[in-house]
């Protein structure tokens, strides 16, 4: 049996060694309910209230401009409908790209206004622009670079291009693996994916930005996100991402030249195959291909045979492996996919394996179906 080796760290990176060590002293001291005046109550207000300080720093604004939610996925979607209640009088139009992840494709609903990418993933600025002045438009969504290929999002352009209307942007793919893009008024993120606990998310709105909850409040979270906050979980989302960050600059570089060798690899020794995603504006850690006349499925299966978790299909959605509408929209092949993301604690040898491994699977994969 191989060593087994974790490439789905887009999905969920391996809980850093820093958040398992705070959330084992945090389980015993930051239990109580932090609204409380008593002593149990005001040390885990103040643990919690250092957390959000940290967290705060690390996304660059204020800790009373950072909301903690359920995941990033409660964050999106709070953040869009409370921007968009507040802008009622505007309209209810949520502009977004093609490309963005299935809870403010969700969100957006049909009313909302779908711009292109072009075949790199990215978006299409003039068209956003004509877009975002349209009547009615409350709010635009973007995010800071694609969970499926990698590519960046022009965000500061895109925040000049908005002028009033407020940019909302996912920065879950980014956070703890590249910086953070200047300009947005509101962030999501979801500290799964820079090795904190699943089940914290961020949602940080910049002062001026207006925030209107469609939903009974109570006293947390100012009704962004009601319900006893999860301090322990919180306490260890901050300790890993400031970890991380620490790190971030070591390993970044390191994976930036491990998913350039797969892309030269994977190009050169299998047929038929498309590596999508811009070469160089990206992320560091992500890498997708797509191989012809190749079930996804069989080839996710097979590599999980070889000891490689890889993913397939929309990144949102895979366990239902239907095709990727981030691969449709930019007109790329859809099926035979496959998502690498490397994690902390990825290794060369991981990296090397795989590209000797994958081509084999392919042929074999192909001639099965008499290919």
């Amino acid at each position: 049996m191989n060593e087994r080796a974790y490439l789905d760290a887009a999905s969920a990176e391996p809980l850093h060694p820093a958040a398992r060590e705070m959330l084992l002293q945090a389980v015993d001291s930051g239990w109580a309910d932090p609204v409380r005046l008593h002593h149990e109550g005001r040390t885990a207000r103040l643990l919690l209230d250092n957390a959000r300080a940290v967290l705060a720093d690390a996304v660059g604004v204020r800790p009373e401009e950072l909301y903690l939610t359920i995941s990033g996925t409660a964050a999106i979607h709070t953040g869009l409908s409370a921007i968009g209640a507040a802008r009622k009088r505007v309209g209810n139009t949520v502009v977004h790209s093609a490309v963005e992840h299935s809870a403010v494709l969700h969100t957006a609903g049909a009313d909302g206004i779908e711009v292109g990418v072009d075949s790199s993933g990215r978006i299409d600025l003039d068209v956003f622009g004509q877009a975002v002045r349209q009547p009615g438009v409350a709010v635009a969504a973007v995010q800071s670079a694609n969970h499926e290929v990698g590519t960046r999002q022009p965000i500061a352009a895109l925040a000049e291009a908005c002028g009033d209307v407020p940019l909302f942007v996912d920065a879950a793919a980014s956070i703890g693996h590249d910086a953070i893009p200047a300009g947005w008024s509101a962030l999501a993120a979801s500290a799964h994916k820079w090795g904190g606990p699943a089940g914290v998310g961020l949602l940080a709105v910049r002062k001026g930005t207006r925030i209107a909850p469609a939903w009974p409040m109570d006293e947390r979270e100012d009704g962004l996100s009601p319900g006893f906050p999860d301090v322990p979980n919180i306490l260890a989302a901050a300790a890993a991402l400031q970890a991380r960050l620490a790190e971030a600059e070591q390993l970044d570089k390191q994976h930036r030249a491990w998913i350039d060798e797969v892309r030269r690899r994977v190009a050169a020794d299998i047929l038929d195959v498309e590596v999508v995603g811009d070469p160089e504006d990206r992320l560091p850690h992500v890498l997708t291909f797509s191989c012809l006349y190749v079930d996804g499925e069989a080839l996710v299966t097979a590599l999980d045979a070889e000891g490689f978790a890889v993913s397939s299909g929309s990144a949102c959605t895979s366990s239902t492996l239907k095709p990727s509408h981030v691969l449709a929209a930019m007109g790329v092949l859809t099926h035979g996919n496959v998502r690498i993301s490397l994690a902390r604690t990825t290794t060369y040898e991981q990296v090397d394996r795989f590209c000797t491994v994958v081509p084999e699977i392919v042929q074999r994969i192909r001639a099965e179906v008499g290919m």
